[in-house]
């Protein structure tokens, strides 16, 4: 596992406050691996999930460190969504 996603897990589960979320979601991150998102937290794993959100390295760091909103990223082109675009919209309110 890469260093980028050890810190994002550890980043996400604090944002998260201990709260799994309703649903399934994957963060991949180019070149360095997936994060899933569920009841349980997040965790680096590259299972099958409900939603898959798919960005580069800086554009994932700018959107945990709040320089970003998702949902502008998505806009711009900057962070893809596949798969269940209602479970991305919550997704994007644990992430502000």
């Amino acid at each position: 596992m890469s260093d980028v996603i050890s810190e994002a897990v550890v980043a996400l589960n604090e944002k998260m406050g201990g709260a799994g979320f309703d649903g399934t979601a994957k963060f991949v991150i180019a070149d360095e691996g997936g994060i899933i998102i569920d009841a349980d937290g997040a965790r680096a794993s590259e299972d099958d999930a409900d939603v898959t959100l798919t960005a580069s390295t800086d554009t994932f760091k700018a959107i945990l460190d709040g320089e970003q909103n998702p949902t502008a990223a998505f806009m711009t082109g900057k962070l893809k969504v596949d798969g269940d675009m209602g479970l991305a919209m919550k997704l994007a309110g644990v992430l502000s």
